[in-house]
């Protein structure tokens, strides 16, 4: 089972029982091209979102045809943290605030001088700046079967609806024929996870976590590559989202 507060990590047959599920249900070729991108490129909901025809896809002059792309190039833009076109941009709580011990004692003095003075003091003037992340560009071959097809399928039925499609066209789109932000694709796809395909404690993480812990544990692959696919900047990052498979873990309890 996910640690508290993780997206859970599916097994093969939750996988194929949501792929299933979504073609019983409204834009099957949207959904299934959506969660195909989660679960077999790691991209986070807010990656998704912010996709362009032209990140997957090249498009002939009058973007009436089109041939898939071997290799995804991610713009680093797109990524966590960075604020892409503006449409990424989300408002920062700060919970905690961390001091090496100089600094501490900088802020004490001050602290000191202020109050001695008669002067009113606000912590919040004292925090820290808030790191700001970068974004990491990456490069994803686009080379599983099924993440294909349903590019193809779902891209097809763009041009068949519409005529054309520009290359710097969302990707995915709503009902209402505007892009998805972040916050409104993450509900969604947590929806087709909980909702319609009933995998308790999934999220729109759930495709991530699943990839990386399939490229660790199932395909031996060194932390380095799926740090690699995933952006991290550190490995140790890497290694929160990776978990033991359940069925690991309950052969596990079953043979003590």
């Amino acid at each position: 089972m996910p640690k508290s507060g993780q997206a859970r990590v599916l097994t093969a047959e939750q996988q194929d029982h949501v792929f299933d599920v979504i073609q019983h249900h409204r834009h099957p070729e949207k959904n299934t091209a959506i969660m195909q991108i989660s679960f077999k490129l790691g991209l986070r909901a807010q990656e998704i979102a912010l996709l362009k025809v032209k990140e997957v896809a090249k498009l002939n002059a009058t973007g009436t045809d089109f041939k898939l792309l071997e290799v995804m190039s991610l713009p680093a833009a797109y990524t966590k943290g960075a604020d892409a076109m503006g449409r990424s941009k989300t408002t920062y709580h700060r919970k905690t605030v961390s001091f090496d011990v100089a600094s501490f004692d900088q802020v004490i003095r001050q602290v000191e001088k202020l109050a001695k003075a008669g002067a009113q003091v606000e912590p919040k003037d004292f925090y820290p700046p808030v790191r700001q992340h970068k974004g990491r560009s990456r490069d994803l071959p686009m080379v599983d079967k099924a993440l294909r097809s349903a590019l193809k399928d779902y891209i097809q039925l763009r041009l068949d609806k519409d005529g054309f499609v520009k290359p710097s066209s969302p990707l995915f789109i709503t009902q209402k024929g505007g892009a998805y932000s972040p916050n409104t694709l993450q509900e969604h796809m947590k929806l087709i996870l909980q909702d319609w395909s009933g995998v308790e404690k999934a999220s729109s993480h759930s495709g991530r976590r699943t990839l990386i812990t399939n490229v660790i544990h199932k395909q031996k692959k060194s932390v380095k590559v799926a740090q690699k696919i995933a952006g991290h900047v550190n490995p140790s990052t890497t290694l929160i989202y990776e978990e033991p498979p359940e069925g690991v873990i309950k052969d596990a309890l079953e043979n003590l």
